[in-house]
């Protein structure tokens, strides 16, 4: 798979560990790749940041917390800050994720609430649930991708936004897995463009 293909897997955690070194070995070469990635991960430290969630129980919480010091460091000097506001983000959203299960909620100004689930069926298939998007301008729509965890993002499917909206996602979703939702143009797009409106795990 081309290494451009993997900016957006990587900013959400969701690749091997060999793949992550291979990745960055070509993110220290290409500076297109650290300029989406920036994209990416500015993201989601206000993604993580604005989640509103129950505090998890206290044992819960150090057992993440431990986990996420011990991870090893992801860095390429050219970008030594970011990786630093990156693993902040994903600190938290890891606590946040654990304790709210499905669900996802973000607070936008001047517009109500972001709610955002993912509901598992039988044999891998899977529904996106989302109200309080706005609608898709003229010219754009959402698009949902799947992304496995050490795999790419793949598109699972277009929606309008705007209300209430229910999303048959395409293909097979595996547990574990990230879905996350980007605006593209009309008719949608084979990788994700920046930035991830908003993701949120299966």
């Amino acid at each position: 798979m081309d290494a451009h293909d993997l900016t957006a897997a990587y900013a959400l955690d969701a690749l091997a560990p060999d793949e992550a070194e291979a990745y960055e070995r070509h993110l220290s070469q290409c500076e297109e790749c650290r300029e989406q990635l920036a994209e990416f991960n500015e993201t989601a430290t206000a993604l993580a940041f604005a989640t509103v969630a129950p505090a998890p129980p206290a044992r819960l919480r150090a057992s993440i917390l431990d986990a996420a010091a011990a991870e090893r460091s992801n860095v390429v000097p050219l970008l030594r800050r970011r990786w630093v506001a990156r693993g902040l983000a994903v600190a938290a959203a890891a606590v946040a994720c654990i304790a709210v299960g499905l669900a996802v909620s973000l607070s936008q100004s001047s517009q109500p609430p972001l709610t955002a689930s993912v509901v598992l069926g039988p044999n891998g298939t899977a529904t996106l649930h989302i109200s309080g998007l706005s609608a898709a301008p003229s010219g754009k729509t959402y698009e949902a991708w799947v992304i496995p965890k050490g795999g790419a993002p793949r598109p699972a499917g277009l929606f309008p936004g705007g209300g209430s909206t229910t999303v048959r996602l395409r293909g097979t979703v595996p547990r574990k897995a990230v879905v996350a939702v980007t605006r593209e143009r009309a008719g949608g797009a084979s990788t994700p463009t920046p930035p991830v409106l908003f993701s949120t795990p299966t």
